[in-house]
């Protein structure tokens, strides 16, 4: 008997292959999988602002009210554990790369609500009172059976001087980009053709409350195999969890995901997605921010390969603690 999450799997591609329109948010481990049609998101408490699509929420807050987020980081220690337990791993050679993640405690006088109207950003989500999202990173588009994914990966301070030059230099960010292009031309390969690397190693720039940023991205395309035309949730069922969040090899990464991070990611890192009747727009549900008890959190992370420098993959994690203002 199939379990709930396999039965939303199979209503999306009921839904994609009618033609209508709807919405979807996934978790980290493809078991909590929520769908609203059109017509449902916009009678329901959760907003989206998407390239294609979004639901209006009103606000009078500048975007100065963003700089009163305060981060209470977790400890370098702490860190250090799950980053030396990683390690182990690489170099005993049974993993390359894994994307190690923590949860951040964050205060600040807005709400949930307030943080995503302020925050400005490619994928915007506010999912009820419980979390919001601003991703900048595709997951996969689908254009007239063309499949499209961009893993994102680096980050770097943008006021360091000649910053762009050093990321695209960088060896292990070099090597961690290669690594993730490898994991997902595999993953593409499941459900369609003539898999290509079309971009590799795109810079990109991101404005925030704190600090602006320089990230890497590439681009990797392909023609969905006829049986998998019009079939959204079969599609993902294929694709998830999505390998730019996870690692490789995928099982081993998984099991130091759970064992190293001390926390349950839930929605984070996992993938959200719009699909219009025809064609889908998805994102990485990473830049996240969940309320648990009344206190806010902010999770973030980054990849680790055998070149990773515990200093500086910790100070990226802090990096990535930011709410993206215009």
């Amino acid at each position: 008997m199939p379990n709930p999450a396999q039965k939303q799997l199979e209503y999306m591609d009921s839904l994609s292959l009618q033609g209508k329109k709807f919405f979807f948010a996934i978790d980290f481990l493809a078991e909590n999988i929520e769908i609203l049609t059109e017509k449902e998101l916009l009678q329901s408490e959760i907003h989206i602002n998407f390239p294609e699509f979004k639901t209006q929420v009103n606000t009078s807050l500048k975007n100065s009210e963003a700089d009163k987020l305060k981060i209470n980081p977790t400890s370098k220690e702490k860190y250090q554990q799950g980053f030396e337990e990683i390690q182990k791993s690489i170099q005993a050679g049974n993993l390359s790369l894994i994307n190690y993640t923590c949860k951040t405690g964050i205060e600040s006088k807005l709400t949930l609500g307030e943080i995503y109207n302020i925050a400005s950003a490619k994928y915007k989500i506010l999912f009820k009172d419980q979390w919001i999202c601003f991703s900048p990173e595709t997951f996969i588009k689908i254009i007239n059976n063309k499949i499209y994914t961009f893993p994102m990966k680096g980050t770097i301070d943008a006021s360091i001087p000649n910053a762009k030059e050093i990321l695209l230099s960088d060896n292990k960010e070099d090597a961690e980009q290669h690594a993730v292009v490898n994991l997902l031309k595999d993953d593409l390969q499941k459900i369609s053709n003539n898999v290509q690397l079309t971009n590799f190693k795109q810079i990109d720039f991101i404005k925030t409350n704190h600090k602006n940023l320089y990230t890497t991205s590439s681009e990797i395309s392909g023609t969905i195999k006829p049986e998998y035309e019009g079939k959204i949730g079969s599609l993902m069922q294929q694709l998830l969890p999505a390998g730019s969040i996870l690692g490789a090899p995928r099982e081993e990464a998984l099991r130091l995901i759970l064992q190293t991070e001390g926390y349950a990611r839930g929605f984070y890192s996992g993938i959200a997605g719009w699909f219009d009747g025809k064609n889908l727009d998805s994102c990485v549900l990473i830049r996240f921010i969940e309320k648990e008890n009344g206190k806010l959190y902010f999770k973030s992370g980054g990849g680790i390969t055998k070149m990773s420098q515990m200093e500086k993959e910790y100070q990226e994690v802090i990096n990535k603690i930011y709410v993206p203002v215009c």
